[in-house]
């Protein structure tokens, strides 16, 4: 069971989340976040309870409604926010925008565009993280209509085969777009077709913070362990349309409405009240105090500038001998930043592909 602290870290992380999703919505009605905008709100029990479960060593990557996931993990609210607006001082310069958010100081390797495309290079990071016989796991989110791309049973099989360290997560909120799963799946719940490629499968509800957190817990520990990659399937809802261009139609609101009793949030709040491990004067302050840290975040995206025209061509590709950028110390002139180092020795610690030794016996009967 989650401690006490754990449980007010929680609560605070959501609440950082919902806050920051909420002042994005509303900059991207002013037009100061423009394209493609993708919100996070009411989901925020899966992020959240996750990332407890992890390591800072840990790896993650996500799809394009990515905004959170560095955040919780500890990237900078400001520098994100400034990444939306499209500023230099965002972590990618502000060429990356709202979904393709990118951290790697705190272990966040991508939001990606492509629907499914971060699940085969999650792969990739295990694999990496096998072959170099580090202690980590990686964690890859997607969304339900994901499960449904080739990309996703191909990588699956090999992640099975090659007892991959990674932990993939489906983020089911329902909706592909405005597809409900349902409708275009003929196995809507996501988490049976694990088997398939004799993969662990498992379900938990996305809506509840420390269910979550004790499942991924458990996850993580048995992937951890060695025994290979894992699917769980958090059901959860999106509060807001699938993006800000979204009006919604397809569901009433009186799902909605009905979905919004069981927010993630107040459903924490009520149990650390319940325990009395905090006081309502207590949580309503740690409420004002994400509040306020988001509304720095907005006015140092707005007093930021836009990027040079002298970079439109730049960062396009990494030249030989090129130092890495340090965004944090870029922009802040942080010297607390934790930049990851590799081994160069790449040593093969495990067969890649076991093969068992043929049966002298059987070979005899193949001859006679």
């Amino acid at each position: 069971m989650a401690s006490t602290e754990s449980m007010l870290t929680m609560y605070r992380k959501m609440l950082l989340a919902r806050r920051f999703e909420e002042k994005a919505g509303q900059a991207y009605g002013l037009k100061k976040i423009q394209g493609f905008c993708h919100l996070y709100i009411g989901q925020e029990a899966v992020v959240v309870g996750v990332n407890e479960a992890l390591r800072e060593s840990d790896w993650v990557m996500t799809g394009y409604r990515d905004h959170v996931h560095p955040l919780v993990r500890g990237a900078d609210a400001g520098m994100l926010m400034a990444e939306l607006y499209g500023r230099d001082t965002g972590y990618s310069k502000g060429k990356g925008g709202s979904m393709h958010f990118f951290d790697i100081e705190h272990g966040f390797y991508g939001g990606y565009g492509i629907v499914g495309g971060q699940i085969p290079l999650a792969a990739g990071l295990a694999f990496a993280s096998k072959y170099r016989n580090e202690d980590r796991v990686t964690v890859c989110s997607f969304g339900d209509a994901a499960a449904n791309q080739g990309a996703m049973h191909e990588t699956f099989n090999m992640a099975v085969k090659w007892k991959l360290p990674v932990l993939y997560i489906v983020e089911n909120n329902r909706y592909g777009m405005g597809t409900d799963i349902a409708r275009v799946s003929s196995v809507p719940e996501i988490h049976k077709r694990a088997p398939g490629w004799a993969m662990r499968g498992e379900a938990v509800d996305g809506m509840d913070v420390l269910t979550v957190y004790e499942k991924a817990k458990e996850l993580i520990e048995w992937i951890r362990a060695g025994n290979g990659p894992v699917l769980l399937e958090a059901n959860t809802y999106r509060f807001r349309g699938h993006s800000m261009s979204d009006a919604a139609t397809y569901r009433t609101k009186d799902e909605v409405e009905l979905e919004k009793q069981r927010d993630p949030i107040l459903k924490l709040r009520q149990v650390l009240l319940e325990k009395k491990a905090a006081s309502e004067a207590q949580l309503d302050a740690i409420d004002e105090e994400e509040k306020a840290l988001i509304e720095k975040a907005l006015a140092f995206a707005d007093a930021s500038p836009l990027p040079p025209d002298s970079d439109i061509w730049t960062h396009t590709t990494v030249e030989e001998g090129e130092p890495d950028e340090k965004p944090r110390e870029r922009v802040l002139g942080a010297k607390d930043v934790k930049w990851p180092a590799h081994p160069t020795d790449f040593k093969v610690t495990w067969d890649l592909e076991p093969r068992s030794k043929p049966d002298p016996e059987a070979k005899k009967g193949a001859k006679s």
